[in-house]
């Protein structure tokens, strides 16, 4: 007669083999797949687990597949090509230079920004806040004249005096309470050439020699030496850094100089580190022995 199977017998011969899971795809084997059919990652990684495979999905989206064939024959071409980039030079009908010296300037812009917003500029503007409150007479300096005026209002990109009206910040180089600058101006070096044609003003910061407040920051307290695009040098402490302009001078007698008004910023060398050694100590007296 027959008994009932024994328990843990091995299983029956149609019974479920058990599975071993798939190891996940590495992003080398997906990007080697995506290379070799043209197509998204995606679609490469679905084939890797066991999903639609790479051919089924270029017959069924031939269209977007003949893109692909594009970006990875332009990435072929192309040495060092993202596919990112890749699609962006197709999609703008720039050449590779093109696109890469945009996507260069995009970049720079980016980390201007960046590097402003990391920056307090609640100083600065309490300097000029302090102006506006107490209607101080200005000395203006421009690139190729100096107004005598009053300050009512500051924007993003404009001041507004109150003989002169709105000025585009971009013009101002220098601003100072009248006094102080009448009796600095006439210690100034100058550069004639500057003087007689000053350097323009980039509209785009990433194009100015100075835009990056940073740099600064380490050297407010020392004397700095600032060109600026007129030809007028200036020495003196450095006392705060804003997010677009600097203060320099003694409290009281500040001068405001825009970043954009800059073409030379020198700062003192760094002091020179100590370089003594254990050689140059005088010996140790010999212990004496009873």
């Amino acid at each position: 007669m027959g008994g009932p199977p024994r328990s843990g017998g091995p299983p029956g011969r149609f019974g479920p083999r058990p599975s071993t899971p798939r190891p996940p795809p590495t992003p080398e084997q997906i990007l080697a797949l995506a290379t070799r059919e043209h197509v998204p990652a995606r679609i490469a990684k679905g084939e890797l687990e066991g999903k639609m495979k790479a051919r089924i999905w270029r017959k069924l989206h031939a269209e977007e597949a003949k893109r692909f064939d594009q970006v990875y024959e332009l990435m072929g071409q192309t040495a060092g090509l993202s596919l990112g980039d890749a699609f962006g030079i197709l999609q703008s009908g720039l050449t590779v230079a093109e696109f890469m010296a945009r996507k260069e300037r995009s970049q720079r812009k980016a980390a201007i920004k960046q590097a402003r917003g990391q920056v307090d500029n609640a100083l600065v503007a309490d300097f000029l806040g302090a102006f506006i409150e107490q209607k101080t007479e200005l000395s203006v300096v421009l690139a190729e004249r100096s107004l005598l005026d009053t300050l009512l209002s500051e924007e993003a990109i404009a001041f507004t005096f109150e003989r002169t009206g709105r000025l585009e910040k971009l013009q101002v180089v220098l601003i100072s309470r009248r006094g102080d600058w009448e009796r600095l101006m006439p210690t100034l070096d100058r550069d004639a050439k500057l003087t007689q044609k000053p350097a323009q003003v980039a509209r785009q910061p990433d194009k100015r020699p100075y835009s990056d407040p940073r740099p600064f920051l380490p050297h407010i307290g020392q004397t700095v030496k600032l060109v600026m695009r007129n030809g007028i040098t200036v020495e003196a402490p450095l006392l705060r850094v804003g997010r677009f302009d600097v203060l320099l001078g003694e409290p009281g007698h500040e001068l405001f100089i825009p970043l954009h008004a800059l073409l030379r910023f020198e700062a003192p060398p760094a002091p020179p580190e100590d370089e003594s050694d254990d050689d140059d100590l005088p010996a140790a007296a010999p212990d004496s022995e009873g």
